[in-house]
């Protein structure tokens, strides 16, 4: 076989159905393999930062590794943002990357980059294939490192002239790497000395990550949870492990977290971390995070364990054997004062809340997420990255595991976009909605057409506030408002008093673009809504929308903030909120 057809193989064997991708000379060979192939679908983006983050899509909604193809030089270059996205938030996806061919490589040919050695910060693994003989093996390797233990992205980088070379070499059936072998069962002991803890905590907590998704384990979550009725918090990354509305479950902890969720992680006895990381916007000062508790963490990965938190129970191992083999250890009962004590928490947030006893029509963030989340409870939902990424964290009622899709870990703006795309693209039965602010939807906006032509009716809400939000939000309160290049209807226009802070947007000129027209030019539905019963309208007919994606603008209050927040360097207790201090 050709090199070329080696890969296709390959990626038959790994149950490949789907790549996304963006041609170029280094890899045109391998196109022409894949043209006219009826098993493998390629669709055609039009950026290879969208081609990855695509496959990340469909990895993260699917549990199936993506898999994206890519040209050299400025191809592969174009896929790092992807490439980082997905090692932060441990996504399985293979990228193949065309190559110089081997005699012109360190020669400075045109097109050429040193692939590996730029994408080795931001990958699980990755290869330079020098040998025809070895190519089948290697795409194997690739996808069980990929998938296996914590998984995350790797690059095959190919030269052309192995893709067009020929080979005897039998593709491997199954995949052995010396060195490599993922611990997936926790330690015995380990686990007895958890429930033991578990069994004699008063005020015991659970604090659910992304890894619960990873491992398909939010059945045995639920389990746990209403076995031992204790309450839960979840990372920004485990959002939708247990349903929103879960009378155990907390919220999100961190910046933007709830208030219940903060305070109850600082007052905990015992917090038991399933597959996260502890990251710094969800632990506020690190010296005074959960200062009462102590801390069991399960995870896959050894190195994550105690590298931000001092941990009492480390428990290497999958999550979903973990919590299986934990389950009959633990004891059933119901901590009444602790929960009694949650919820007043919960009643004490929701008394300062003005928003709820608001019947005036005008659109906000939060309504307008609301409105999404009633009529569209079970999609799947995408973001883009800032107060949208919060709003939609805080508002949308999360039912199921695989439903949120988000840049958790580099905070990637211009992900929420393409992502859908692969979410939609593996997932074609399902509705799929894009959260976007009016800044981070024009770092990938060329993807209409993708969406557009290849049948892919994603619905993208827009909360237009004419400004970088959350950005403007840190101005607003930590540098006396001073909007340093965060106004998005800045320019040569603006009047002489556009700067001053106490009339934001006054006389500014039309906003730019103008979004509505802007999917029309592309051949999808623009709407625009304004007003609670606009907005109403604008989704009912995006709604019965089916064959073509939907730009819904919504124009929200320009300064309008993400509420509660801990400021930077301040423990989780010490939130702010509209009024003040919390």
């Amino acid at each position: 076989m050709k090199g070329t057809e080696v890969i296709v193989e390959a990626l038959k064997k790994e149950r490949v159905e789907i790549v996304f991708g963006y041609p170029g000379g280094a890899v045109i060979p391998l196109f022409d393999q894949l043209y006219g192939e009826k098993s493998i679908r390629l669709v055609l983006t039009r950026h290879e930062q969208a081609a990855v983050h695509a496959a990340d899509g469909y990895a993260r909604s699917t549990g199936r590794p993506g898999v994206c193809i890519v040209t050299s030089g400025p191809g592969a270059t174009n896929t790092v943002t992807g490439l980082a996205t997905a090692n932060f938030d441990s996504v399985p996806l293979v990228c193949i990357s065309g190559q110089v061919p081997r005699q012109m490589i360190g020669n400075d040919a045109f097109q050429e980059a040193d692939t590996v050695g730029i994408t080795r910060p931001v990958t699980k693994h990755n290869y330079l294939v020098t040998d025809v003989d070895k190519l089948g093996r290697i795409v194997r390797e690739g996808f069980f490192i990929a998938s296996s233990g914590r998984p995350g992205p790797v690059v095959i980088d190919v030269p052309k002239d192995i893709m067009t070379s020929n080979t005897r070499k039998a593709i491997p059936e199954t995949v052995h790497i010396r060195g490599y072998n993922p611990v997936t069962s926790g330690h015995a002991v380990q686990i007895k000395r958890a429930a033991t803890a578990i069994n004699k905590a008063r005020r015991p907590l659970i604090f659910a990550g992304g890894g619960l998704h990873i491992a398909n384990a939010a059945e045995e979550l639920k389990e746990l949870l209403e076995k031992i009725s204790v309450p839960m918090v979840t990372s920004l990354m485990g959002i939708g492990a247990v349903p929103a509305d879960h009378p155990l479950n907390l919220g999100m902890i961190g910046m933007h977290g709830s208030y219940a969720a903060n305070m109850a992680v600082q007052k905990a006895d015992l917090l038991l971390g399933i597959g996260v990381r502890f990251d710094d916007r969800a632990t506020g000062d690190l010296s005074r995070f959960a200062p009462e508790a102590q801390i069991i963490h399960i995870d896959i990965d050894p190195a994550a364990i105690a590298r931000n938190v001092p941990v009492s129970i480390p428990i290497v191992g999958d999550a979903k054997r973990t919590l299986t083999d934990l389950m009959p250890l633990v004891e059933r009962r119901a901590p009444e004062e602790w929960l009694s004590e949650v919820r007043n928490w919960s009643e004490y947030y929701k008394s300062l809340d003005e928003v709820s006893t608001d019947n005036s029509d005008d659109l906000t963030a939060r309504r307008t997420i609301q409105l999404l989340g009633k009529t569209f409870p079970d999609a799947i939902v995408s973001t883009e990255v800032g107060q949208n990424q919060m709003w939609a964290a805080q508002f949308f009622p999360f039912t199921r595991s695989r439903s949120w899709l988000t840049s958790g870990g580099l905070g990637t703006m211009g992900y929420g976009f393409p992502a859908a795309i692969g979410a939609q693209a593996g997932n074609p039965d399902q509705k799929v909605l894009v959260i976007a602010g009016d800044g981070s939807i024009q770092m990938n906006i060329q993807e209409l057409a993708t969406a557009v032509l290849d049948g892919f009716p994603v619905i993208i809400a827009i909360l237009n506030n004419g400004y970088l939000g959350m950005v403007r939000q840190w101005q607003e309160l930590f540098y006396n408002r001073r909007y340093a290049k965060t106004c998005l209807e800045a320019g040569i226009d603006c009047p002489p008093d556009c700067s001053d802070p106490r009339v934001p947007g006054a006389g500014c000129p039309p906003y730019v673009p103008d979004f509505v027209a802007l999917a029309e030019a592309y051949g999808a539905l623009g709407l625009r809504a304004a007003t609670v019963s606009e907005a109403v309208k604008a989704v009912e007919t995006a709604a019965a929308e089916k064959d073509r994606p939907v730009i819904i603008d919504f124009i929200i209050p320009r300064e309008e903030n993400v509420w509660p927040m801990v400021a930077p360097g301040a423990a989780l207790h010490e939130m702010l909120g509209k009024g003040g201090p919390l």
